[in-house]
């Protein structure tokens, strides 16, 4: 799985669909569309997103500001919320469990794709921030089947929060290639996502 994984959580078939449409048509993969919080919770238990685009305003046993409260207390997962009001209420609840974004309806493809990049990237940051930097021979100090530099020129990318096309442009190939460096990569790192590609960099460069 090269692309990142995103799950949704929104209530409104139409919206889930048109927000589906708009990722997978990028450097996106959506893994699941949840429609109230017995869904996203089974989603969660299930797979392994590296984000999740959450509306506020779920009509379920949970609202989307206590599975905001619940993926902070579970999971290490960056998520964005989705929400019709920018009410000054509204907005004082959503600062309360810390989302790495904050969209309100109707929002356009541009907008959708700009805040969840950017809130990959920053969590990805703030993450590591006090972790080493990944080297070359410890990586592979620790693996059966080595990595090759350009693939590990691909992780760090990955591990900084870059998207496949910001990777493909900072290492001047195409996205398929860094797909195919990403696909190698993933099986030598035995993950099959970015979040547990870089949980497994960590793992590495620990040791």
């Amino acid at each position: 799985m090269d692309e990142i994984q995103i799950l949704i959580v929104e209530d409104e078939p139409v919206i889930a669909e048109n927000i589906a449409y708009y990722l997978n048509n990028h450097d996106f993969k959506v893994c699941g569309i949840a429609y109230d919080s017995d869904e996203a919770k089974m989603f969660l238990e299930n797979g392994s997103p590296d984000a999740i685009v959450l509306d506020i305003n779920l009509q379920s046993e949970m609202d989307g500001l206590d599975i905001a409260a619940y993926v902070n207390a579970n999971y290490r997962i960056p998520f964005i919320l989705l929400t019709s009001y920018a009410d000054k209420e509204t907005i004082e609840k959503a600062k309360k469990v810390k989302p790495w974004g904050y969209i309100v309806k109707p929002f356009n493809e541009d907008t959708l794709l700009a805040s969840l990049e950017m809130a990959i990237s920053n969590f990805a940051q703030t993450q590591n921030r006090d972790q080493p930097e990944p080297r070359f021979e410890k990586i592979n100090k620790h693996l059966i089947s080595q990595v090759t530099e350009r693939e590990f020129e691909v992780l760090k990318l990955i591990y900084a929060g870059k998207t496949n096309q910001q990777i493909a442009e900072a290492l001047f190939v195409s996205v398929n290639t860094v797909k195919k460096h990403i696909n190698s990569s993933y099986l030598k790192l035995d993950v099959l996502t970015r979040t547990s590609a870089i949980a497994r960099l960590r793992e590495l460069m620990m040791k």
